[in-house]
């Protein structure tokens, strides 16, 4: 019975690898390393067929002179800065939408402060609000990070529409065997964000304004708002 028909039968191994080794059998390369190097088949399988620790296909890269001058350095904590931007352009992608009613979100938020814009469109229920507020938030992100620009300072300065490059148009039917031609518009809106004065400081100019155009009877000029104003001479 042969060694592989002996371990295939579930038969005793070493047994079979005795009466394999007594038995002539032709020149073959168990055999003859066997005799070689005076221990039984069953050494050899172990070390033919034993597990061997992987070799490193990359050698570890070792350190520079320029790696070790780069860990040697202190860096300084406060590291300078760029120069914030003057501006910052962003827009929305084209999608279907009129321009007409674009324009009047555009409106909605030219000249506000880019936190109350956000919470316009955030409130607002046109259907391209949404869109139009991921938009401003990812715009606020960017001049941020990019551009290095004071987020508590950002104005939406300028908000216009452009139409978009493809104007669907599409068959409509009409009365009496006659069609029309009915136009799918796509547009975008654009966004111009400045550094300009906060909200707080626009309240302060504000009060200050209105203060100023206080007209008191009294001797002393009284810096409080007249409550309930006549509308003329009470005789």
């Amino acid at each position: 019975m042969s060694l592989a028909r002996g371990i295939r039968h579930g038969i005793n191994v070493g047994r079979c690898l005795r009466l394999y080794s007594h038995h002539e059998t032709p020149a073959s390369g168990v055999h003859w390393e066997s005799r070689r190097s005076y221990f039984g088949p069953l050494q050899w399988i172990q070390q033919k067929f034993a597990p061997a620790p992987k070799k490193a296909l990359v050698p570890e890269a070792q350190p520079n002179a320029s790696t070790r001058t780069m860990k040697d350095k202190k860096i300084s904590p406060e590291e300078p800065k760029c120069k914030p931007a003057r501006e910052h352009k962003y827009s929305t992608a084209n999608f279907k939408i009129s321009h007409r009613k674009l324009n009047m979100l555009g409106r909605q938020i030219s000249g506000k402060p880019i936190d109350h814009a956000i919470m316009q469109m955030q409130f607002s229920e046109k259907r391209a609000s949404g869109r139009i507020k991921s938009m401003l938030s990812t715009a606020k992100l960017h001049a941020t990070a990019y551009k290095n620009m004071d987020p508590s300072k950002l104005i939406v300065s300028e908000a216009w529409v452009t139409k978009g490059p493809k104007q669907l148009k599409r068959l409509e039917p009409r009365g009496r065997g006659k069609f029309g031609i009915r136009v799918h518009p796509d547009s975008r809106l654009h966004v111009m964000l400045r550094p300009g004065k906060t909200f707080e400081q626009l309240q302060k100019e504000k009060r200050a304004m209105r203060l100023k155009r206080i007209v008191s009877a009294g001797i002393v000029r009284e810096d409080v708002p007249l409550r309930n104003p006549a509308s003329s001479w009470q005789w």
